[in-house]
């Protein structure tokens, strides 16, 4: 009876994935059928921990986060939660030795969001790295199956593309941190009077966020490489798409790529997977 709970558990993590983001839930799909679990299980944490300090506004988030947060260590102390989402991710973090660090530093990033409107350098970077190049990190762990060396080689190129999808999401989500959570995460940027000048720096950043992740991807198992490649395809279309719009335009618009523009992405790199040319 436990492998049902376990299946329950996990399913749940699955559609807080597709609710919360259609195109990272197809990217998923398509990793090898054993990769796909533990990934929708360490998205469905991350997304549920973020939408305690973005969304439950009518709540005292500091609370929500401390108790999630401590509920999170017991469930992976125990082996078991009554929290569907913390019992699959457990179930993850237990499997695959993801490292304590990392969820740590996930947490140091959500309590930031808590209290910081603006960041200098060093917050930006302790930022990133937490929200985002340790999810890079713990796919990691899932993708690459107990092999640490492969592990550490290819952990740079992991923590660069969490860092680019990060910036690009913080470019398309403009308008609702800084008008509706009253948050700026580029050091020295003024969103009141973005210029174009402003912009161009943030993209020559992401630009090689993305140019040195994509060596790592190339060499990523192939069970995992697909996948993650048509998720870098995808924020990568994003990102075009947002350098191509003015900066006034950025905060005025939730920049985002269509339906079809995502079948076309998918189609595309499935034939250059076919051919061996990713």
């Amino acid at each position: 009876m436990m492998d049902i709970f376990h299946d329950l558990s996990q399913r749940c993590s699955k559609v807080t994935t597709e609710l919360y983001s259609t195109s990272f839930s197809s990217a998923i799909k398509l990793l090898h059928p054993n990769m796909r679990t533990p990934v929708f299980n360490i998205y469905g944490f991350v997304r549920l921990a973020d939408e305690i300090v973005d969304t439950f506004h009518q709540h005292n988030k500091a609370v929500l986060l401390k108790e999630f947060k401590e509920e999170t260590y017991l469930a992976i102390r125990r082996k078991i939660s009554l929290n569907p989402i913390l019992h699959s991710f457990q179930l993850t973090v237990n499997k695959y030795g993801i490292s304590h660090y990392l969820i740590e530093a996930f947490f140091k990033s959500m309590e930031m969001d808590l209290r910081k409107a603006s960041y200098d350098t060093d917050g930006y970077k302790t930022y990133i790295y937490g929200s985002a190049e340790v999810v890079g990190l713990m796919c990691l762990f899932v993708f690459c199956e107990g092999d640490d060396v492969m592990y550490e080689k290819l952990k740079p190129s992991a923590q660069l593309l969490g860092a680019a999808f990060q910036k690009v999401n913080f470019l398309r989500d403009v308008k609702a941190d800084y008008e509706g959570l009253s948050r700026t995460y580029f050091p020295g940027v003024d969103f009141a009077n973005f210029t174009s000048a402003m912009k161009m720096q943030i993209e020559e950043e992401i630009e090689d966020d993305f140019a040195r992740a994509y060596e790592g991807i190339i060499q990523l198992p192939i069970k995992a490489r697909f996948g993650v490649y048509v998720a870098f395809k995808y924020y990568l279309s994003l990102f075009k798409k947002i350098k191509k719009t003015a900066p006034a335009n950025i905060l005025e618009q939730r920049i985002r790529i269509p339906d079809y523009g995502k079948v076309f992405i998918v189609a595309k790199a499935g034939v250059r997977n076919q051919f061996n040319i990713l």
